[in-house]
């Protein structure tokens, strides 16, 4: 069986949602509902959290995740891509001595990620030959066949070459071809193509159909509002977390209202 470590992006900084990574959701901070069900899933031998900030690292560190060394100013800005913290985070554990066969990513913004959504993944992900790595992905709601580039006064199509003449623009929902978008709540990849190709993904891809609201991720205040709403409603459960709520300052200040 490879080798599996779950690694969990949570930098501090974040301007749709201020410190969303670690804002109260229930409970727990919302980074909380990622890290119990990595730790219950068993498919990983450690559990690791990347951030900048040292608060985040304690409240990681309460709920049974590792943070064993800060990650650098440098490649925790908006526009830092994944492959830079994640090379980063592999490379200094590898040179601890630590090192795994396949990584997995698992961002905080994803509440309703569960155990079995990890377990059901990780089977997937082995259960294929010849990939690089496996990605959650989901039904979009917006079609790309009916999207367009506006340029100054005029538009085009964004999806160019429908089938028998006729645009897909034209052609009623039902009958487009099904297509579907990532969404961040599940990656999983070998490590060998962050060394060989520095990519986080491959060339090969296997996709990994989210169901329900595993997939719903966190993105700006409307997202946590509906999050919220969900709950309340009933309409679905946050994962369960062993241990008592992370009692600090922070966890009713900082909550949307």
């Amino acid at each position: 069986m490879p080798s599996a470590v779950a690694l969990i992006p949570a930098r501090h900084g974040s301007k749709r949602v201020p410190g969303k990574n670690v804002r109260q959701l229930g409970p727990h901070p919302v980074i909380a509902y990622t890290v119990a069900p990595a730790i219950e899933s068993g498919v990983f031998e450690s559990v690791i959290v990347s951030t900048d900030s040292e608060e985040t690292a304690a409240i990681a560190r309460h709920y049974g995740a590792e943070v064993p060394f800060l990650r650098p100013a440098e490649l925790a800005g908006d526009t830092s891509p994944d492959i830079e913290w994640v090379e980063h985070t592999l490379t200094e554990l590898a040179r601890r001595g630590r090192r795994w066969d396949c990584f997995s990513l698992l961002r905080p913004t994803s509440p309703f990620r569960t155990a079995a959504t990890v377990r059901r993944a990780w089977a997937r992900f082995l259960a294929q030959e010849g990939v690089d790595s496996l990605r959650a992905v989901e039904k979009c709601g917006q079609h790309p066949g009916k999207m367009w580039v506006v340029d100054g006064d005029r538009m085009s199509p964004l999806l160019a070459g429908a089938p028998r003449g006729r645009p897909w623009h034209s052609t009623p929902y039902q009958a487009l071809p099904s297509v579907y978008v990532q969404n961040a709540s599940l990656e999983i990849a070998w490590t060998r193509v962050v060394f060989e190709r520095r990519t986080i993904a491959g060339d090969v891809l296997v996709p990994f159909f989210t169901e329900g609201y595993e997939g719903f991720d966190i993105n700006d205040r409307h997202d946590w509002i509906v999050a919220e709403r969900l709950i309340a409603d009933g309409e679905v459960a946050l994962p369960p977390v062993p241990q008592v709520p992370y009692e600090a300052q922070w966890a009713n200040s900082n909550s949307i209202r």
